[in-house]
């Protein structure tokens, strides 16, 4: 897997240049057309950074970057990965086993972010699935609101339309237009068909 470098800092490069060399499985390089995958180190992760990833992906035709950051990530972390970025680690806890271990896991087709911005990317997904994708008719009944969950499963329970209201404190005609609105979303037929349908897809 052939390897190229970017760092501002020259003691940083030939640290991680070094970590690429003692690894037989890796092989540094200089430009980043000729590599399989680019290392881009940043002490902040933020839209000018974004920025160079933008001109480093236009210089090769394929492959993903790893990024060492340093303090601190304030980046779009969706608009990383559609630059090309699968891996990041903090300088901190990039040793020459972390490093590596990125690297051949990017070269298997792999990818790895720290816990937090794990975290950051997975609220960013629900919210697009949430505001946006649910909203629009775009989610393909993969997902209930909490109301729509506790309304099915008091259906699959038994309970009328009048009995679902009291118990879940809102009017009737709540309870009907919800249950009416999933029921269109999901082209679904009748109450039975939604219940089916939220049971078999692990939605309730």
């Amino acid at each position: 897997m052939r390897v190229a470098v970017h760092a501002a800092d020259p003691l940083t490069h030939a640290g991680l240049a070094g970590y690429v060399e003692g690894d037989r499985r890796l092989l540094l390089v200089d430009r980043t057309e000729q590599a399989d995958t680019t290392v881009l180190v940043a002490d902040t992760v933020g839209g000018e950074t974004l920025g160079a990833l933008h001109r480093l992906a236009a210089t090769r035709a394929t492959g993903p970057f790893l990024v060492v950051v340093g303090t601190r990530w304030t980046a779009d972390i969706a608009l990383a990965a559609e630059c090309g970025v699968r891996a990041v680690l903090w300088r901190r806890d990039t040793t020459p086993d972390t490093f590596t271990r990125a690297l051949v896991d990017l070269s298997e087709g792999g990818g790895s972010l720290p816990p937090d911005l794990q975290g950051r990317l997975l609220d960013q997904i629900e919210r697009t699935y949430r505001d946006v994708l649910i909203p629009q008719g775009l989610a393909h009944g993969r997902r209930l609101t909490v109301r729509e969950a506790d309304i099915l499963r008091l259906i699959s329970e038994g309970c009328d339309l009048a009995e679902i209201a009291e118990k879940l404190a809102y009017s009737e005609r709540t309870v009907k237009n919800i249950l009416y609105r999933v029921m269109g979303r999901l082209e679904l037929r009748n109450r039975a068909h939604a219940v089916s349908y939220a049971i078999r897809s692990g939605l309730i």
